[in-house]
Parts: C-alpha cells; structure tokens; sequence
C-alpha cells in the first residue's frame, strides 16, 4: 500500500494495522494500572472516598475532554492528536511510577495527578474512530470499528499480566515503569509508521465551537443524538456489571477475599476473551445480513439476558479448574455461560454503533461527533456505579433488573426507531488513503 505523508509518498504497514495496534498498546498500559489502583491506593492510607475519587478521576476528564480532542483532530489532523495523547499517555504512567515510591499523602496526590492527565489524554479512542472513519468505506465499518473493541478486549486481557510480572520484577514501582515503557514505545511506533488520514485544508472547515456548543450542535442532530443517548445506556449497563460483579459473586458464592479475588481476576480475563472473540468475521456476516439497527438491537437482548439471572446465581465452592469439573462447578459453569452473553452482548453493540455514526456524521466533524459518545460513555462510567451501589444497598436483584430492563427497553427502540428512520445515508463517500 502506498500512503502520502506530508506530501511525500511512503510505502509501509497498512494504516489499519497500524492504528489497531497504537490503540492496543494503549490499553494494554491502562489495563496494567486500572486494577491495581483500589489497592495501592488503600496501601498508602486512602479513604474509601478517596479510592472512589482516584478511580472516578479518569473518567471524569475523559468526559470533559473527549469532545475537545476530536474537534481538535478535525482542525489540526489525526496524526498529531494520537500523538500528543499517546505521549501523554506515557508521561502520566511515570507520574503513576514516581508516586509508587512514596508515602502517605503525598503518595496519593501523585497518584491522583497521574489518573488526571491519563484522562485529559485519552483522546486514542476517540480519534483512533475518526481515523477509521476516515480510511474506510460505509459498507465496511461496522467491521473495522470492530478493531477498537478487539483492542479493548485484548489489551483488558493481557495488561493485568504484565502487571503481574512487573509487582514480580521490581515490586510496586513495577507495574507503573512497565506502563509507562510500553506507552512510550508507542509513541516511538506511532510517530514512525502512522500517516495522516485527514488533511482539513482539503475540506470545507467545521465552524469553531466551545465544548458546550459543540456538545449540543451534535445532540441536536436527531440521529446521531439517539445513536449517543443509546452508546450511554449500553456502556452505563456494562460499567454496572463490572463494578459490583466481584462484590456479588464473594457474597452469593460465599468466597474468601483471596478467592474473591480469583474469581474475579477469572471472570473478567474471560469477559475480555469473549469480547474479543465476537469481532470475528462471521459477526460481520451477520451484520451485513440484519442491518445495524438489528444487531444492535440484538446485542443490547443478549446483554439483558445474560445480566437478569445473575443475583440468583449461588454456590458454595471457589472458583478453580476442578471445581468447574466437579459436581459442584455446575453454578460457576451457569454464570459463565451469563457472562458470556453480557460480553458478547457488550462486544456486538459498539461497532454497528459507531459505524451508524460515521455514515450520519458530516465527514469534517467526526473527529467531534466521535468525541461527544466517548464523553458520553465516560459519563456513564462515573454515574453508573454510583447507581447500582445505591440499589444494591437495598436489594442486590435491583440494580441487575434495573439495568437489564433498561438494554431490553432500549434495544427494541433501536429497532423501531432505527429501521424506520430515513435520515441514515445508504452510502457516504470515505476519505481514503491511496
């Protein structure tokens, strides 16, 4: 393949191959601290409040920022916003190492700063969508956009690893110095073999706008602002599910904090398989045969079959290879099967998502449009939490039911509301690389 840079011809890796991989390096530094951060934080003397701020943190200026790099991408180009954000991305890591040294209070600040500029820095997501929007064709994006979730799952799987192996190496520091080379490697990669997708003096300018305009100029777009409301649902639900399941399964499957935390390091590595796996081209077969608004729709009913069941699920064995060959592994083996479909679920609804948005988005303004679901989706990482431990407090049913109800409601909307709507281009010319 031939690629244009900088006005200079170059030949190497497919931009495809490319931006998969700066996303998944990306996320495999995320998934080496994301899981230690409960614990480090408690080991330098934190606040169940002060865990609850430090995890929130990232969201939160994902959700601020998000729409900000993407419009920035629209003016400036992908290739620089990847960059910065990559880079950043690194710098927060070593912040992350540095604080790992020391103590107390100071500790958790440094930690805290860390978490901070990680978010204000997590444009990869939302720019790594433009720039697929960008190089590929409407009736392949639901397919590439299926990367980014095999990115996702991926990186999930293989980052807590490596934490392992980093504790194992060079004891707490380990897991930050380990993020923070593979960040910066990255960064080495993506400057070296990552061309420019979009080029604005080629096209008409979006108009500038202030983060609040910007926000609401793309919800006030019908379409797309539904496409938005139903990204928010479907990553609220999942948020709910991955922050109480650990708590559920310790309480109904009676487990030791030690078992607990097998188990829950199990079921997650294997949601993450699960949600890799569905980006399979037989998936994409089936999305060319029932449309986005169907499979969307049909993501969205395996995800609530699948988190409805659950508070009912109980035993009374941990969770290890010979229990679930046992006699008495017939209860882990059931829930397994319900994570399965919550993941499966999960995995199926992004991509006809997003390529939905790309087909409706003005092509100068994807960059935006892809920012606000991203802070969307950060929104709901901060609220949904908050949500369920409110109704698990009352009863541990309510949230699954609550969230579960909501993705059934939601996604027979989708249907109905998608399929009749005659405001989804067929087809939309894709700017490529040649």
């Amino acid at each position: 393949m031939r690629l244009h840079m900088n006005g200079t011809e170059k030949k190497g890796m497919s931009p495809l191959v490319t931006i998969f991989l700066t996303v998944f390096v990306d996320l495999i530094g995320f998934g080496i601290v994301l899981p230690l951060l409960p614990t480090y934080s408690k080991s330098f003397g934190a606040s169940g409040f002060m865990v609850g701020i430090i995890m929130a943190s990232y969201s939160a200026m994902q959700f601020l920022f998000a729409p900000v790099w993407g419009a920035w991408s629209d003016r400036v180009g992908r290739r620089p916003a990847l960059l910065l954000s990559t880079g950043g991305a690194a710098l927060s890591y070593g912040i992350f190492a540095f604080g790992s040294t020391l103590n107390g209070n100071m500790a958790l600040m440094v930690i805290l700063a860390s978490r901070l500029i990680a978010g204000v820095c997590a444009a990869n997501i939302t720019v790594a969508q433009a720039y697929i929007a960008d190089i590929t064709p409407p009736e392949e994006s639901g397919k590439r956009m299926g990367l980014i979730g095999m990115a996702f799952g991926l990186g999930f799987i293989i980052g807590p690893l490596i934490a392992v192996a980093g504790q194992m190496l060079m004891g707490q520091v380990g897991p930050g110095v380990f993020a923070c080379t593979i960040c910066a490697a990255n960064f080495l990669f993506t400057w070296k073999n990552l061309p420019e997708s979009w080029r604005p003096g080629l096209h008409p300018a979006a108009p500038r706008r202030s983060r609040y305009a910007g926000v609401r100029h793309v919800l006030g777009q019908p379409v797309i602002g539904f496409l938005v409301f139903i990204f928010f649902l479907a990553t609220f639900g999942f948020t709910c599910f991955e922050s109480n399941l650990a708590i559920l399964v310790t309480e109904n499957f009676h487990l030791s904090s030690r078992d607990s935390f097998r188990a829950g390091a199990v079921l997650f590595s294997f949601a993450g398989i699960m949600g890799a796996s569905v980006q399979s081209p037989g998936i994409w077969k089936l999305l060319r045969k029932l449309g986005e608004p169907k499979l969307v729709a049909l993501s969205l009913l395996l995800f609530a079959i699948g988190l409805a069941p659950m508070p009912w699920m109980h035993g009374s064995v941990p969770l290890t290879w010979g229990n679930l060959f046992s006699t008495s592994g017939g209860s882990w083996w059931t829930l397994l099967l319900m994570v399965t479909l919550v993941a499966i679920g999960s995995g199926m609804t992004r991509p006809p998502l997003f390529a939905l948005i790309q087909r409706c988005a003005p092509a100068n303004e994807r960059g935006l449009t892809f920012g606000v679901a991203q802070s969307g989706a950060s929104l709901a990482r901060i609220v949904g939490p908050l949500f369920i431990g409110g109704l698990y407090d009352r009863h541990p049913a309510w949230p699954y039911l609550a969230c579960a109800g909501l993705a059934s409601a939601t996604g027979l909307l989708a249907w109905t509301t998608l399929s009749r709507s005659t405001d989804i281009p067929a087809t939309q010319t894709a700017a490529t690389l040649s």
